[in-house]
């Protein structure tokens, strides 16, 4: 991906020059004929279309938001009740993921959703122990935003 970054970078640069105008605008219009030369040229490359690995990596974050304000709505329903009826405890989570970096992309993503922290990851790079706030909802809702947190992982991996 990057190499066809690069080659981009490179193709937007020779348009400026040739076109013998140092200007944004001469940059961009290079840019996305460089996307279209890259998009025909793209069985060449070993890596997927670095366009598609971009918008997966924008399907990620949007995903990532939507847990966010979804469990933080969660947190917030907790806290505000007048009575605190919260059972907090570890559980734990297995993961279809197998790299360090899924790994540890889906730990971080699960840390930075409210309501539930990674503490450990196992021996077999397989399971998670996870504190939640709540047990029976924590549980519940994480394990929904592991599937899709996986899904979006895999896509951006290229898995």
């Amino acid at each position: 991906m990057a190499m066809q970054v690069l080659v981009n970078l490179f193709i937007a640069a020779l348009w400026m020059f040739l076109q013998d105008e140092w200007s944004f605008l001469s940059f961009f219009s290079g840019y996305i004929v460089g996307i279209f030369i890259l998009f025909l040229i793209r069985r060449f490359f070993d890596d997927n279309f670095y366009i598609v690995t971009f918008m997966n990596i924008l399907s990620l974050l949007l995903v990532f938001i939507h847990e966010l304000f979804t469990s933080s709505m969660e947190v917030v329903k907790q806290v505000i009740k007048p009575k605190l009826d919260i059972r907090p405890g570890i559980f734990t989570l297995e993961t279809e993921l197998e790299g360090d970096i899924e790994l540890a992309l889906l730990s971080f993503l699960l840390c930075l959703t409210p309501g539930s922290v990674v503490v450990e990851v196992g021996n077999d790079n397989k399971t998670f122990y996870v504190h939640g706030l709540d047990i029976p909802t924590s549980s519940e809702s994480l394990l929904k935003s592991k599937v899709r947190f996986e899904k979006s992982i895999k896509r951006v991996t290229g898995r």
